[in-house]
């Protein structure tokens, strides 16, 4: 049984300050969710600061990236065992805005799937399409391409520790959202592409999220859906009771 999971990513909003006064607002809102797991990725500045405040609760934190060697000569960049050392449970891999303004491609982001994985660090793994692929009908293709070239030479047991966000790049921050039938759609075909590459047996084990401005009131048409397994919450998510909300589906 896949156990849902809602993950917030805060992108580049919150001081370490702000950070600890979400937490004492959002904690006591899902202390008695036990339906799912949460996590919040902050930004790497307030990341030991999230762990300490999230202590003895159910939220796991999440690096937002995360780069392919442990160390060396790499201005800005952030190790996997950096993240784990500080506390990660997951790092956020390939998110569209990493693709459209950093140049990250399919194959940096199997290499950074590679090293959160030897550093014991679980993958959110974000794919999706643009609108005019939409609208060329490229979707499946696109998926294809991304989930081919992210996941290449991965095995079967390592896919355990993976999760896949679907993310059509046309619905985040745009307030557009996916109806629930086309993000299931898209995510039925998700688990399709991993059936054949990993066995059926893995796919259905397998978590796939969906993002792309997910809300307090869409939140549970979206969980309605057999291979919507959770979400990953962008700009929803800095807002303690909203993001409580969206937990508590």
């Amino acid at each position: 049984m896949r156990i849902p999971l809602i993950a917030g990513n805060w992108k580049m909003y919150k001081t370490i300050a702000e950070t600890e006064q979400f937490f004492r607002e959002f904690l006591p809102l899902v202390a008695d969710s036990t339906h799912c797991e949460i996590a919040i990725a902050p930004p790497f500045t307030a990341i030991t600061k999230a762990v300490k405040a999230a202590r003895g609760s159910r939220v796991a934190i999440s690096g937002q990236d995360v780069y392919w060697e442990k160390q060396g000569a790499f201005t800005g960049q952030v190790a996997a065992p950096m993240l784990a050392e500080a506390g990660c449970r997951f790092t956020i891999i390939g998110h569209s805005e990493r693709r459209q303004y950093f140049a990250e491609t399919d194959d940096t982001v199997n290499k950074k799937i590679r090293a959160a994985l030897a550093a014991g660090l679980e993958s959110i793994v974000c794919i999706g399409e643009l609108l005019e692929q939409r609208e060329a009908g490229q979707t499946e293709a696109v998926l294809r391409r991304q989930v081919d070239g992210g996941m290449a030479g991965l095995t079967a047991e390592q896919l355990t520790r993976i999760i896949i966000a679907y993310e059509p790049v046309w619905a985040i921050g745009t307030g557009r959202t996916a109806t629930p039938d086309m993000a299931e759609e898209a995510h039925r075909f998700i688990r399709a592409l991993a059936a054949t590459r990993f066995g059926k047996e893995a796919a259905a084990g397998l978590r796939i999220l969906y993002g792309g401005s997910v809300k307090p009131d869409n939140i549970k048409g979206l969980m309605a859906q057999p291979d919507i397994d959770g979400g990953l919450v962008g700009g929803a998510s800095l807002d303690p009771r909203g993001f409580a909300t969206i937990v508590n589906f």
